[in-house]
């Protein structure tokens, strides 16, 4: 895979992906950014989330199981000391419909564990939980 980054001043930089799609990444204007896009690290948890989020979906349309509803949250904890990387991140998902608890924490187990691509990427300690029509559960 390759990302073509172009430098716009400052701190700005846009990207393209190879499906065509192009993001700006800036900084604050603490560091002599103008905010014009999110922060990598933001976009980083992002793709953690979504990531996992696909794989979710993906499996439980595999299991014949509809969802009505899916939203996430994901929290990312960094180290105090350069490069400030990520130590831990904690993904908790909220589905609604007609979904079986089992099903759901083993689809979700699938993706930490095996299928999420970014999350397997990180060196981070990644932690998850969930909810089904309102009703929490830890992994």
């Amino acid at each position: 895979m390759k990302i073509d980054i172009q430098w716009q001043g400052k701190m700005e930089f846009k990207t393209e992906a190879p499906s065509g799609h192009h993001i700006t990444m800036d900084a604050s204007s603490e560091v002599g950014g103008e905010n014009r896009g999110p922060r990598p690290t933001e976009m980083l948890l992002s793709a953690v989330g979504t990531c996992s989020g696909i794989d979710i979906v993906d499996i439980l349309e595999k299991m014949r199981l509809e969802v009505q509803s899916f939203s996430m949250e994901v929290r990312g904890e960094r180290a105090n000391e350069f490069p400030k990387k990520f130590t831990s991140v904690h993904m908790h998902y909220c589905l609604t419909g007609d979904l079986p608890i089992e099903k759901v924490r083993r689809a979700v187990h699938l993706s930490v564990e095996k299928y999420c691509t970014v999350s397997n990427s990180l060196s981070a300690r990644i932690t998850a939980s969930f909810e089904v029509n309102g009703e929490r559960f830890t992994m």
